[in-house]
C-alpha cells in the first residue's frame, strides 16, 4: 500500500512546485509589467518637455511664466514616476554626505548620525558590487540598487536548482526505500518456497523413518527394508536437488551449450509422473522440433524456471482440466523461443502488470516467488528474456527467449 503512495506523493510535489514556480514567475512577470508602464509613462512625461522650440520664443511674460510652471509641474511629475518605481537612489554630496534617500529599506533617517552611518553602509556595499554611480551636473552623485523585481529574479535559479534537488533527493530515497522493500520481500518470499520445497521430502523422511521404527510384523508386507531404502534415496536426491537450485541462484551460474529438447523432454516426464498426484484431469503437449539449435545455459536453473511456469499453468487450472503446451522454435538470428501457453481461466488484469513481482500471485495460496525466480534465472543468469503474451479469450501465454549457442546456431 505504502509503494502505491509513494508515486503519488511525488506527483503531488512535482505539482506544488511547478504551480509555485509559475505564480511566482507570474509575479515577476507583473512586476515587470509595472516598471515598463512606468518607464512609458517617464517617456510621455519627457516628450512633453520637448517642446516645440517656437513657443519658447514667445515675448509674453505671462506666458513664459506659465510655460515655467508646466515645466517645473512636468519635472515633479517625472520624479514621482521615478520614485514609485521602487529603485533604491542615494544622492551625495560627493564627499561624506548624504543627502537624500528613496526607496531604501529599513527607511534610515538622514538627519542623525545613526541614519547617515546606515545609509553610509549600502553605498559601500554598492561600491563594492562595482556598480558605477551616476554623476550629476551640479556635483552630487546618485547609487542606486535594484528593485524588488529585479532582485527577485535573481533568486529564481537558486529556487528551481533547490526545487529540483530536494524532487531528486527525495526520489533517490523513494527508490532506495521500494528496493530495499522488494529485496526484503523477494528474501522473504524465498525463505518461505524454500521451507516449502523442503517440507514434503523431510515429511517423507519422517514417514520412512517412523515405518523403520514399527516391529517388522506390524509393517505393511509389501514394505520391505529394500523399498524403504529406495524411498528414502529418492528424498535425498530430491533435498539435494533443492539445495543445489537456491545455492545456485544467489551467483553467476556457469553456462554451456545445451540441448533444449533434453530439458524439456526431462520436465515433461517429471511432471507426467506427477501428474495424477498434482492435479487431474491436465494434458501435456511437448512440440520441440528436431531442427532448433541448442541453447547456452545452465541445465539444473533452466529447468527449474520451466517447472515454475509449468506449475503455475498447473495451479491456474486446478479442479477444471484443460491443457498445457509447450512449443519451441528458432527464433530470430541467435534466439531460441520457448512458449508455456495453457487453457486455463488467464491472468487477472489487476496482477498482470505485476505478475513477476515477488508475493504477487494470481493465486488463493502460494508465495508468488516462482515466476519471481523464473525471471530472474532467465533474464540475469542465462540474459534472456521472459513475457506475458496478450492472448484472446482464456489462457495465458508465457514466452521465454534464450541465447542460442551460436556455432551451434550457425551450422
Amino acid at each position: 500500500m505504502m509503494r502505491r503512495r509513494w508515486p503519488v506523493a511525488l506527483a503531488i510535489l512535482f505539482f506544488a512546485l511547478l504551480a509555485w514556480y509559475l505564480l511566482y514567475s507570474q509575479r515577476i512577470v507583473d512586476g515587470l509589467h509595472r516598471n515598463q508602464e512606468l518607464m512609458t509613462e517617464v517617456f510621455m512625461l519627457a516628450q512633453e518637455l520637448i517642446q516645440d522650440p517656437g513657443d519658447l520664443e514667445r515675448s509674453d511674460f505671462e506666458e513664459e511664466m506659465r510655460d515655467a510652471g508646466r515645466f517645473d509641474l512636468a519635472l515633479f511629475e517625472l520624479q514621482g514616476v521615478v520614485i514609485r518605481s521602487n529603485i533604491p537612489l542615494i544622492v551625495t554630496d560627493g564627499a561624506d554626505s548624504i543627502l537624500s534617500v528613496e526607496n531604501v529599506p529599513g527607511e534610515p533617517d538622514i538627519y542623525t548620525s545613526e541614519g547617515q552611518e546606515q545609509v553610509k553602509v549600502l553605498v559601500r556595499r554598492l561600491i563594492a558590487t562595482g556598480r558605477e554611480p551616476v554623476v550629476g551636473a551640479g556635483g552630487n552623485v546618485i547609487f542606486f540598487g535594484d528593485t524588488p523585481t529585479l532582485s527577485g529574479l535573481k533568486w529564481i535559479p537558486y529556487f528551481q536548482a533547490s526545487g529540483l534537488l530536494i524532487t531528486v533527493l527525495i526520489g533517490f530515497l523513494v527508490i532506495r526505500y521500494q528496493r530495499r522493500a522488494e529485496q526484503e520481500k523477494a528474501w522473504t518470499a524465498m525463505a518461505r518456497e524454500l521451507a516449502h520445497q523442503l517440507g514434503t521430502p523431510i515429511s517423507s523422511l519422517q514417514g520412512w523413518l517412523e515405518l523403520l521404527r514399527l516391529p517388522l510384523e506390524e509393517r505393511p508386507g509389501s514394505l520391505d527394508v529394500d523399498t524403504v531404502a529406495g524411498g528414502i534415496d529418492e528424498d535425498l536426491v530430491r533435498l539435494e536437488r533443492i539445495s543445489h537450485r537456491f545455492e545456485l541462484i544467489g551467483r553467476d551460474p556457469e553456462l554451456e551449450p545445451l540441448d533444449i529438447r533434453e530439458i524439456v523432454r526431462e520436465l515433461e516426464r517429471y511432471l507426467q509422473a506427477r501428474l495424477p498426484r498434482l492435479t487431474a484431469g491436465i494434458l501435456i503437449v511437448v512440440d520441440v522440433p528436431k531442427e532448433v539449435p541448442k541453447i547456452f545455459g545452465n541445465e539444473v536453473l533452466l529447468a527449474w524456471a520451466l517447472e515454475n511456469v509449468v506449475k503455475n499453468a498447473l495451479d491456474a487450472m486446478a479442479g477444471r482440466g484443460g491443457e498445457i503446451r509447450l512449443k519451441v522454435r528458432k527464433g530470430l538470428p541467435g534466439w531460441v523461443h520457448l512458449r508455456v501457453q495453457d487453457t486455463g481461466p488467464g491472468v487477472d488484469p489487476e496482477v498482470r502488470d505485476k505478475i513477476f513481482e515477488p508475493g504477487v500471485s494470481g493465486k488463493d495460496r502460494g508465495w508468488g516467488v516462482g515466476l519471481t525466480l523464473s525471471r530472474r534465472i532467465i533474464e540475469v543468469g542465462h540474459h534472456g528474456q521472459i513475457y506475458l503474451l496478450d492472448t484472446e479469450g482464456t489462457g495465458a501465454t508465457f514466452e521465454i527467449r534464450l541465447p542460442a549457442s551460436l556455432p551451434d546456431f550457425v551450422h
